[in-house]
């Protein structure tokens, strides 16, 4: 038996086997649609951006043109009078107040004026609710001043042992509180209206004297001046 030799002995022609196709070439990657798009998606941004940028560019004009002919400016709430009529605490810790208060507001707008919703009114000392009350809705006109007062009471309101208000009605010291202001205004400038916004008013530095007997108190306030807050909620935070 012949042994077989491997290579086989048949020599290779160059000619191309026809059993077996030509191969085809590859087609060149040529990467032009998405170079289409990135150039599409940078002059978009592009447009955005300039877009953006004249939209501040007016605001900010419209803003400043505004300031320079209307020089528009907060109200502003000082504390008149806090007369003290009632500030007792019961055996059974439970709290009795009786306040008339003043509220002096001022607009000093030439060409504004301002509406208020009705105004919820809220004492505290040491954290303890005090005393509410409420004030009507009013309206403030150009370069007005007006003189507000309401009663600020609680009756009945529990107070615990471990607080500061405790101790110092004890000891017979003058008690700090805090008053504060909670309504909507709304502005307007000739015919036009805006929305109401949501504000507060705090004020803070007054010490009030609880009476004894049937005398009343005046607490010293000196014209305390109020801070105002416009209070802005975006979703569930208020700024």
């Amino acid at each position: 038996m012949a042994d077989k030799i491997y290579p086989s002995s048949k020599q290779f022609t160059g000619k191309p086997n026809p059993n077996f196709p030509a191969s085809k070439p590859r087609p060149v990657y040529r990467p032009q649609a998405i170079r289409n798009r990135r150039s599409c998606c940078c002059r978009f941004c592009l447009w955005i951006t300039v877009l953006l940028l004249v939209l501040i560019l007016i605001v900010a004009a419209a803003g400043g043109a505004f300031y320079v002919l209307y020089r528009p400016h907060r109200p502003s709430f000082a504390v008149t009078s806090l007369q003290v009529v009632q500030f007792n605490l019961t055996s059974s810790n439970q709290l009795n107040t009786k306040f008339n208060f003043t509220v002096t507001a001022r607009n000093p707008n030439k060409k504004i004026s301002f509406g208020f919703d009705s105004v919820s009114v809220a004492i505290d000392s040491n954290g303890v609710d005090v005393g509410d009350g409420s004030i009507p809705a009013f309206v403030m006109p150009k370069k007005n001043v007006t003189r507000l007062r309401t009663v600020v009471a609680a009756n009945g309101r529990s107070v615990e042992d471990s607080s500061g208000l405790k101790s110092d009605l004890k000891s017979k010291k003058s008690v700090p509180v805090v008053i504060r202001l909670d309504t909507k205004v709304k502005v307007k400038v000739g015919s036009l209206k805006t929305k109401k916004v949501p504000i507060r008013v705090v004020c803070k530095g007054v010490r009030v004297t609880p009476p004894v007997g049937k005398a009343v108190t005046t607490a010293s306030s000196d014209d305390v001046e109020c801070e105002v807050d416009v209070r802005i909620k975006i979703w569930k935070w208020t700024i």
